[in-house]
């Protein structure tokens, strides 16, 4: 039985292009496409749910963030592959918060698509390369976890800043410190949980409860 998909683009020559691509893939079918959230919503409450949803996440009315946490809210079932223009970290980080299992450039090639679909539908994630197995796998169970390792209490309040866009300089002026001392905690986190970027720490961040 082929895998269902709803495309939600405001683009809609994109989002009709992905659709005549994926009407193309054996095990994948389009079900129907929204120019954003708001529609999405509307239309979940008639039409069938789908399997997977292609987001964007620059759209008007109700953008790819926003709808992304309705659907964990509402629909956690249906698996989420953001889509963007742009290899973006925050934006990742601030996706992967909001229930997204997967994050898909727009300029993939027909082939990474249709392969991201398939490995999306099977280990329930994919990400490109750019964002690197060895941070996302911190998300997935396969990194230390925090009864692993100590982490001193400044250290997680430094943790709970990482999910957010404050810079480290920004981070460093809420947690009243130096902006050196930030770094000595960024440092010291990498070398206990064995990641090399502030997206890995964001992600270990939400997988572990280190939220404000």
């Amino acid at each position: 039985m082929k895998k269902k998909i709803v495309i939600v683009d405001d683009h809609i020559l994109i989002a009709n292009a992905l659709a005549s691509i994926i009407t193309n893939f054996e095990d994948f079918e389009v079900l129907y496409v929204c120019e954003n959230g708001t529609e999405l919503q509307k239309k979940m409450r008639t039409e069938s749910l789908p399997d997977i949803i292609l987001l964007d996440i620059s759209m008007p009315v109700m953008d790819g963030f926003e709808t992304a946490n309705w659907l964990k809210k509402e629909h956690s079932q249906v698996l989420i592959m953001a889509l963007s223009m742009q290899d973006d970290e925050q934006s990742l980080i601030k996706m992967i918060k909001n229930g997204a299992k997967g994050y898909l450039l727009k300029n993939a090639h027909p082939k990474e698509l249709e392969e991201a679909l398939h490995k999306i539908v099977k280990n329930g994630q994919y990400f490109q390369e750019w964002a690197t197995s060895k941070v996302l796998s911190t998300l997935y169970g396969n990194s230390k976890s925090s009864d692993e390792i100590t982490i001193s209490d400044r250290e997680k309040e430094f943790l709970k800043y990482t999910i957010t866009e404050m810079t480290y300089k920004e981070i460093a002026e809420k947690m009243f410190c130096s902006p050196r001392t930030v770094e000595n905690y960024r440092d010291s986190l990498f070398e206990k949980l064995e990641l090399k970027t502030r997206v890995g720490l964001a992600v270990y961040a939400l997988k572990n409860g280190y939220e404000e």
